[in-house]
Formats: C-alpha cells, structure tokens, sequence
C-alpha cells in the first residue's frame, strides 16, 4: 500500500511542477545554506588549526610590547638580546630550546626573475622548535651558522617563482645587496591564518643581522616546552626571569608578552565554531519558511481535491489511507527539496573552497543530518493537512464544487 501511496503522490508533484518546486525552495535553500556553512566553517576550523600546528606544538612566542603590536602611545618597548635567548634556555626548567629570530624583507633576483619575500634569521634550534622537513638539500652546518655565511633554505612560493620548475638547491641567487647560495629547500606549510608560510628565505641570524637589520636586536624567541611539563609553568618562570632582566619592578606592567600556541588555536578554533554554528543557525530558518510553504501548498491541494476525496472514502477507503497519501505527498515534496540542496550545496562548496582557501570535503554526517531534517519537516507540517483531508465528511465532500 505504501509503494502506490508513493507512487500517487510522486504523479501529484509531476502534474504541478512549478508549483511544486516553488513550495520546496525554501527547503532547498535552507538545506543548501546549512550544509554549505557547516562544511565551510569545519574546513575553516581545520585549516586553523593546521595553520597554527606548523607553528610547533608546545612552543611559546616571545615578544617585546604588548600584544601582537607594541601597543599604547608610549616609547617602543627594547628588542631582546641574546643573553636573554641563553638565560631561557640555561635557568627555566622545561625549556627545550629557544630559537632567537630577527625578520627582514627584499627582493630576490635570479636569472631575470625577482621575486619580494621575507628573510628569516634564526638558529639551528628553529629545527628543534619547529621542525620543517626538506624537500632537498641540507640544513646549514654549526660553523656556517657561527661565521653568518649567506646560506639559506627556501619556502615552496619561493621556490616556484624565483626558479620556476629549475632545481634551486646549489644556486646562487641575489638577495637584497647580497649573494646568497640556496642549500636546501623547505617543505610546503601552505596559506593559513598567518599567511603564506612558505613565502620566506630562512638564514642564520648573524647574516640577517650583519647585513639585513644591522643591528643584533631579537624580535621575537620561539620557546619549546618539554611535554612533561605545563607550558603556562614554563611560562610563568620566563616572566618573572624577563622582568628581572629588563627591569620591571612593583606593579609596572610587563613590556613583553608571550603567546601559548596551544591558547591562541583553542582560541580561534572556538571561535570560528561558534560563528558555524550562528550562522547556521539563522540559515536553518530558512527551513521553517519551507516547511510553511509546504504546509500552505498541501492545504490548498486538498481544497482541490476535495471531491477525489469524497469519492475515495465513498467507494471504501479508510481516513487512514487518505491522511497517509497526503502524508506521503507532503514529505515526498520535502525530501525531493532536500536533496536538491545537497546537490546545489556541494556545488557551491566547491567553488568558495579555492576562494577561501581551505579544502573542499564531504562530510557525510552533516548531509544526512540535513536529508533526515528536510524528511521530518515534511511529516510536521504536513500532517495538519493530511489530517485535515481524513476529517472531510465523505457526502459533503462529494458536493463540493
């Protein structure tokens, strides 16, 4: 019996087809709009995620200012030295390295191509902190790294339009006023919420320092923390140990600041799951006008068929099988719209996945939450109908004009 139900409600959509794809278009934006924010805002949140996993786990940012920028109107707090680089790693239990960096920017020149990138300058302990695969090559020697020599590892975007396809490793290219010899080449990190991570021509920071900033000042110190222990522990003890070397007594307020990896992507992956999860929640209202719409269009259907009605129940039907015909009807009109949106929802995940940068996937639970969702949207608003159209009084539905 539910096979011709089925079959008698599929033929009602097909004999109004406009009709019947205007009632559901509520549905199929509501589900098109919930899956593609669902989907777009997990990605998101992945893409985080990774961005700040490349940064090392357990690994403490350390910098002069207050926040990310130096903050308040007052003179620039002082850049760190390297006795403060030593004094972290030699008296705060828990450290396993610190990786002084000093940041630079130019133009790379090589064979008519040019290429503006950042310079990193930083000590075999970056490797430690941070571990960053080569693609090939070497990492530079303990001696290189002593006298300053102009070697350097290069980031994929460095790679790709400076040498464009070449093998770059052994070259020598100009950088800024310099010559310098690429030894190796870094693994892809790809875009993320901090940019793009392989945008970067990574050195020794003596070179940077004698021929970039010429100055030995230090931007910032990456800080690995043993896993054994608690990096705000290990944090704590680097800020009474600054304090002291930079002279911060009483209540002054520190005039550097340190960031827990592990908090700043708690933090954005919070974040971002909370605005999914807004969004999508003022997209799903968009579900409840398809499942009035649905409602409105039953009810007129059943003012039309008034007199099929009569004859069905005239000739033996029960109320059953009337409300269950309906019933059918209204959440055959439902699920049809459902998959519509999932199918317009996957198309349009794909094209903002390259806009947004973050990688089109498929997830399947959220695609059946939304199906399940459309389908019982279907029986709550279509039961009224339904349930109206078992009410009528065969006679008098035999009379109706």
């Amino acid at each position: 019996m539910l096979g011709t139900t089925l079959i008698l409600a599929l033929r009602s959509i097909r004999r109004h087809l406009l009709r019947s794809f205007l009632t559901i278009l509520g549905i199929v934006i509501g589900v098109g709009a919930v899956v593609t924010m669902v989907t777009l805002g997990k990605a998101t949140t992945s893409a985080v995620q990774a961005s700040i996993s490349a940064l090392g786990t357990n690994v403490l940012q350390v910098r002069p200012g207050q926040g990310f920028g130096r903050g308040g109107g007052g003179p620039r707090p002082p850049d760190f030295k390297e006795a403060d680089v030593e004094a972290i790693a030699n008296q705060i239990a828990g450290v396993t390295a610190v990786a002084p960096q000093a940041s630079s920017s130019a133009t790379a020149i090589y064979n008519g191509a040019n290429w503006s990138t950042t310079i990193n300058g930083t000590t075999s302990a970056f490797l430690t902190v941070q571990p960053w695969p080569l693609t090939a090559g070497r990492y530079w020697t303990p001696a290189e790294e002593a006298a300053g020599k102009a070697v350097c590892l290069i980031g994929n975007t460095v790679r790709q339009n400076l040498f464009r396809g070449q093998d770059a490793v052994g070259a020598r290219f100009r950088l800024g006023n310099i010559t310098c010899e690429v030894i190796g080449t870094l693994n892809t990190r790809g875009q993320g919420g901090f940019g793009d991570q392989d945008d970067v021509v990574v050195m020794p920071i003596k070179a940077v320092q004698r021929r970039f900033t010429g100055t030995q000042d230090i931007r910032l110190m990456l800080v690995g923390v043993d896993q054994a222990y608690q990096t705000s522990t290990v944090q704590a003890g680097i800020t009474d140990l600054l304090r002291e070397r930079r002279n911060i007594t009483g209540g002054k307020e520190d005039d550097f600041n340190i960031f827990d990896t592990k908090q700043i992507s708690d933090t954005l992956t919070g974040t971002t799951t909370l605005l999914t999860r807004i969004v999508a929640a003022v997209a799903a209202i968009s579900l409840v006008v398809g499942g009035i719409g649905i409602m409105n269009i039953m009810l007129v259907s059943v003012t039309e068929r008034t007199r099929e009605i009569g004859i069905r129940l005239a000739i033996g039907a029960v109320a059953r099988e009337v409300l269950l015909q309906f019933l059918v009807e209204a959440v055959a009109l439902s699920c049809l719209g459902g998959v519509i949106g999932l199918v317009l929802a996957q198309g349009v995940i794909l094209a903002l996945s390259p806009l947004m940068q973050v990688p089109w996937t498929f997830d399947p639970q959220i695609n059946m939450i939304a199906f399940a969702i459309s389908a019982v949207i279907g029986v709550v608003f279509g039961y009224f109908p339904a349930r109206r159209a078992a009410a009528l009084n065969p006679i008098d539905a035999l009379r109706h004009e």
